[in-house]
């Protein structure tokens, strides 16, 4: 995890700049839970009365910003604003193979279609009128509800886990590893989450398991994906946030998380077996240039 390290740096330069500068990636994943944990933490602690103070559940949304903050602040520091503008220089290549493209924007619609199809014949009650309902926030319509997944999740997260660490993690070890190392720190990310969100804590004690496992594969996609585009992280912030607004709307009656959780999970092994572990795409894996 050393890659980009700085050995010889200025005796005068303050001690944190000079660690973040000697371990860009240990520094970039302390500042992304730090932040998002810095959220995440009191709301737990509120919702299950450990502390008097009101802490609305709705700022879980500002914690997906964890990950960005942490690329914004260890980018600055190492490279300054022209790293800023690598960073996010992923999120105009638009011009990528058209399958990979239908893949980000048709898959999630495809998966959503099916999952409506089977809550309608178990009876599960789908309403497309739920869609742009969004957990913790009244009812915001299905744009403003697409356009929050976009910054949150999309944005928020891709920018660091994929326009940041993958890239850097892709300089010293394969796609494969970087994939589930990153996998591994990603689904613990979640942690605070466990103890207030719904859909976690229903699961009891197996739920850490099963998030780690299941992001842990999404990982894998998510390299995949990144690499097969040439570093797209426009298509990675875009299939990120189509396939969370699908999977978490309750208009499927709760059918569309476990459909399209079953595509990420079949979909790793698919590139898995086909690419193999060094790749995990269809070209070059990505690294920081």
């Amino acid at each position: 995890m050393q890659a980009l390290a700085h050995p010889d740096l200025p005796a005068g330069e303050r001690f944190l700049t000079r660690l973040i500068k000697r371990y860009p990636l240990v520094s970039f994943f302390i500042f992304a839970y730090t932040i998002s944990w810095t959220i995440k933490i009191p709301i737990a602690l509120s919702l299950r009365g450990v502390i008097p103070i009101p802490v609305p559940p709705a700022l879980h949304y500002l914690a997906a910003f964890g990950p960005l903050g942490a690329a914004v602040i260890v980018t600055l520091t190492v490279e300054n604003r022209p790293g800023i503008h690598r960073l996010l220089r992923g999120l105009t290549r638009w011009r990528v193979q058209p399958g990979y493209a239908l893949f980000v924007i048709g898959a999630p619609l495809v998966l959503f279609s099916i999952a409506l199809m089977l809550a309608s014949i178990m009876r599960r009650n789908p309403d497309l009128a739920l869609l742009g309902q969004v957990d913790d926030l009244p009812p915001i319509g299905v744009v403003p509800a697409l356009a929050l997944w976009l910054l949150t999740f999309g944005l928020g997260e891709e920018a660091g886990w994929r326009g940041f660490a993958l890239p850097r993690l892709q300089t010293t070890m394969s796609a494969f590893s970087a994939s589930l190392l990153l996998g591994i720190l990603w689904g613990f990310w979640h942690l605070p989450a466990f103890f207030y969100r719904d859909n976690y804590t229903a699961m009891g004690l197996l739920a850490v398991p099963m998030v780690v496992i299941s992001v842990t594969m999404a990982s894998m996609v998510f390299t995949w994906l990144y690499n097969s585009t040439g570093g797209s992280l426009l298509m990675v912030v875009l299939f990120h946030a189509l396939f969370d607004f699908f999977a978490a709307t309750p208009a499927s009656g709760g059918m569309a998380a476990v459909v399209m959780s079953g595509l990420m999970v079949f979909w790793a092994v698919r590139v898995i077996k086909v690419h193999g572990h060094a790749q995990l795409s269809s070209g070059d894996k990505v690294i920081w240039q």
